[in-house]
C-alpha cells in the first residue's frame, strides 16, 4: 500500500519533516516515491503541493494520522478522511475576498 507520510530531516533536536509518498513497507526515512510538501513543527509552517496530493489520494494513497490532520486543516480531506472533490479544492484556492465581491456584484 502507498502512504502519504512524514520523513524526518534536520539536525538532532531540530527536526524538519518532508511530506512524502512512500510504500508502507519502506522505512520512515527510507526510500520514497515523491516529495509533496514540507512541515516545520517549530513554527507550524506547512507547505504542500495540493494538486500532487490530490492525485495520490485519487489513486488510493492513504495518509498517515499526522498527515491526515494537516490535509484536513488545508481542506484536502473531509472529517471522515475522504478526499474532497477536485472542484472544491480549486474553489478553495480562489481568494475568498474575490468570491464575496463577485457575489455582491451578482446580488446588485
Amino acid at each position: 500500500m502507498v502512504r502519504i507520510r512524514l520523513r524526518r530531516m534536520g539536525a538532532k533536536k531540530n527536526a524538519l519533516y518532508r511530506v512524502v509518498v512512500a510504500r508502507q513497507q519502506n522505512a520512515r526515512d527510507g526510500r520514497f516515491i515523491e516529495i509533496v510538501g514540507t512541515y516545520n513543527p517549530h513554527n507550524d509552517d506547512v507547505k504542500l503541493v495540493n494538486d500532487r496530493i490530490a492525485h495520490w489520494l485519487s489513486v488510493g494513497a492513504q495518509p498517515s494520522d499526522a498527515v491526515a490532520r494537516m490535509l484536513r486543516n488545508v481542506g484536502l480531506l473531509d472529517s471522515a478522511n475522504k478526499p474532497v472533490a477536485q472542484a472544491a479544492i480549486d474553489q478553495a484556492a480562489i481568494d475568498p475576498a474575490a468570491e464575496s465581491s463577485e457575489s455582491q456584484a451578482v446580488a446588485a
